[in-house]
């Protein structure tokens, strides 16, 4: 801590600027929409007016703007608080305007580039607001001559993976596995994903980026200095300004890559297999990723509703499966790996697969922006230090089949991960973390009474995993830390 003090106390006011600056409320006639359009109208330029990308409510496609990028239909309720209008972004100036004109009428700005943030934080607020929605920002220029790519904060990943992979089949990134995710929310808070064992985050690929901050100005790393590029790069992009771009190293990966996904139930021994997965995963070579899930599901065959739960281990190995086989073998027999359960592909294929696109689904899939399952849902999560004990594990278990709904999602640390030190960027979960728990419930149900039913669910196992996971303070990832 005592290496990030000086950091952190030379941003501190940063953040407080910008929330003063473009989150206040004033009275209404000071925040009128209408006055709020005149000012970004008075203020565009000829050469991009921002005329077009304005929608208000009275606007016939206000609603399906709004709506195509809320990713949690939680907050897609009638009663859900609608912002004052959307500003669709074409051009960086468009960003400078709504900045300058937000802090003139004393108005909330909320920034969505994917919409695929838990809580909806990018287009849900308590006060009157508005939303700069960037996804006309998504220009994405690959060079390979230096293995880089400026990549506009409106992109998805599934689109900066399908662009390295038209200029390359030995390269990739290591982000996500949902292509939909925008870029801007996934790599300002951190960047997590499937190659981070080998190459740690996104952020930790990241070497320039451009901001317009809250003077409207549009910096690159140089012009703002290490403190706010440290900042933007795992400490919440919104937080100090717009981010319009990053620019990233890609990472080298090898021309045939293997992934597997196995299922183990209770009754074909789950419990022991998901103990030793905590002593094993984040050991492993680095090449190899296995994220574990744990969900309840009906036991096979059952006439009368037995419940069981069902661990599903999915990875990538940057690697053949001959390989792959020969480390598991070694390292984590338990899991019984056959070579009929590896399939060879390559990196980009491996993406499509992580997503549970079908085997053989073109690479052209990753450009879609619309994700495959649109539902309602809550989102938790965790940090694990010491490996659950096996009773700890069974009753947890039970727990779960109790509760029926709430997954587990088990995300292994170590390899590069642990090589990082926890104040080489604001992402401080580095050595000593096992694993990321991720507690996620999805339902389809609409309002407010199936809301609060299934959060409740979900508040309850977090509550039953108290005693296993990491304590004053108990951690959190930063894109799920919000609201409880």
């Amino acid at each position: 801590m005592l290496e990030m003090a000086p950091r952190l106390s030379q941003l501190l006011l940063l953040p407080i600027l910008l929330v003063l600056s473009i989150s206040c409320t004033a009275s209404a006639s000071s925040s009128a929409p209408e006055n709020f359009v005149s000012c970004l109208l008075s203020h565009s330029l000829p050469s991009h007016p921002i005329g077009p990308a304005i929608y208000t409510p009275n606007n016939a496609s206000y609603s399906s703007v709004l709506e195509s990028y809320i990713r949690n239909l939680r907050f897609n309720e009638s009663y859900t608080r609608k912002p004052y209008l959307i500003i669709t972004a074409l051009h960086v100036s468009h960003v400078q305007q709504a900045i300058l004109c937000a802090q003139k009428h004393n108005l909330q700005m909320k920034i969505r580039s994917g919409g695929h943030d838990y809580e909806g934080v990018s287009y849900v607020a308590e006060v009157p607001f508005f939303i700069l929605d960037l996804f006309n920002l998504r220009t994405i220029n690959v060079d390979i001559k230096t293995e880089t790519a400026w990549v506009q904060a409106g992109a998805t990943l599934g689109e900066v993976y399908y662009r390295i992979y038209e200029k390359s089949k030995v390269h990739g990134f290591p982000a996500g596995v949902c292509p939909t995710v925008g870029v801007g929310g996934h790599f300002s808070g951190g960047g997590y994903g499937n190659m981070m064992r080998k190459y740690g985050l996104s952020v930790d690929n990241i070497v320039d980026a451009q901001i317009v901050d809250v003077r409207g100005r549009l910096l690159d790393r140089k012009s703002m200095g290490e403190d706010l590029f440290w900042a933007i790069t795992g400490g919440g992009g919104a937080s100090f300004g717009v981010v319009i771009a990053y620019k990233i190293n890609l990472v080298r990966v090898p021309e045939t890559v293997t992934v597997f996904r196995v299922i183990r139930t209770l009754e074909q021994n789950a419990t022991d297999i998901v103990y030793r997965w905590q002593y094993v995963a984040n050991k492993l070579d680095n090449d190899l990723f296995i994220r574990l899930t744990m969900d309840v599901v009906n036991v096979t065959g059952s006439q009368t509703g037995e419940k069981t739960l069902r661990a599903t281990f999915n990875a990538l190995f940057l690697g053949d499966s001959a390989r792959l086989l020969t480390v598991m073998n070694k390292s984590f027999p338990e899991l019984g790996l056959e070579q009929s359960d590896c399939q060879e592909m390559s990196w980009v294929e491996s993406t499509l697969f992580w997503t549970s696109f079908a085997n053989g689904t073109a690479p052209e899939a990753l450009l879609s922006r619309v994700p495959q399952v649109l539902t309602h849902l809550k989102r938790k999560s965790d940090y694990v230090k010491q490996p659950i004990p096996k009773a700890g594990l069974k009753w947890i278990i039970q727990k779960m089949i109790e509760l029926q709904t709430p997954m587990l999602t088990f995300n292994p640390y170590g390899g590069r991960m642990a090589e990082i030190a926890a104040s080489a960027k604001p992402f401080p979960h580095r050595a000593g973390n096992l694993w990321k728990v991720q507690y996620a419930t999805n339902w389809d149900a609409s309002g407010s009474e199936a809301a609060e039913k299934y959060i409740d669910l979900t508040r309850k196992l977090f509550e039953y995993m108290t005693p296993f996971v990491s304590k004053n303070p108990r951690e959190a990832f930063f894109c799920w830390a919000i609201p409880p």
